[in-house]
């Protein structure tokens, strides 16, 4: 455990039962609402069970992210929409780590593909403004942490042109667009 790790552990411990919750996950953000799945996995970790140090952050692991997968897509689909959010951040709302626009003939992502330098993924601003994939890193001594990723099928691209400062000024642009969703999640802890 590092010298931070170590003077974090009592602030973790003192907010353990203080998080975002499911409840205030993009998961039930109205504009990303959809009845229809998409299969969405990674082979980094079954659904539910902890991410490997190799997906954690950085000062904790490599930030290397997970491979994905999904398919089939919904004809119509014209643009991706990539979220990942850790829902036990001891804060009113969760953290968004990642949040990616692509087109849909990428038809997934091999490991370490979405960092900043991708030029095929048009990120949106996330938690401290960072881009890319930001893997997790809980507070230590909080407890598990669950980090949910989600997929969305858009049947209308957001413009190029489109200021997205950030993932909620993202939702009403999206709005209405949602063919179908697929979501997992992982665990993580310190």
């Amino acid at each position: 455990m590092s010298a931070l790790d170590k003077a974090l552990t009592p602030l973790g411990r003192l907010l353990r039962n203080r998080r975002a919750g499911e409840e205030h996950s993009i998961r039930r953000a109205p504009a990303l609402a959809s009845a229809n799945p998409i299969d969405f996995s990674t082979p980094a970790f079954a659904d539910g069970q902890p991410i490997p140090g190799r997906h954690t952050g950085s000062g904790r692991g490599p930030n290397l992210s997970p491979a994905l997968h999904w398919g089939p897509l919904p004809d119509g689909t014209r643009q991706l929409l990539l979220v990942m959010e850790d829902i036990d951040v001891p804060l009113k709302r969760p953290i968004i780590h990642l949040a990616a626009l692509f087109p849909p003939e990428i038809e997934g992502f091999d490991e370490g593909a979405l960092s900043p330098g991708n030029t095929q993924v048009r990120y949106v601003p996330a938690a401290l403004r960072r881009t890319g994939y930001q893997g997790p890193g809980a507070l230590p001594g909080h407890g598990v942490h669950r980090y949910g990723f989600h997929l969305y099928a858009l049947d209308e691209p957001v413009p190029a042109t489109t200021p997205v400062p950030n993932l909620s000024a993202l939702l009403p642009l999206v709005a209405g667009h949602v063919l179908a969703a697929g979501f997992f999640e992982g665990t993580q802890q310190n």
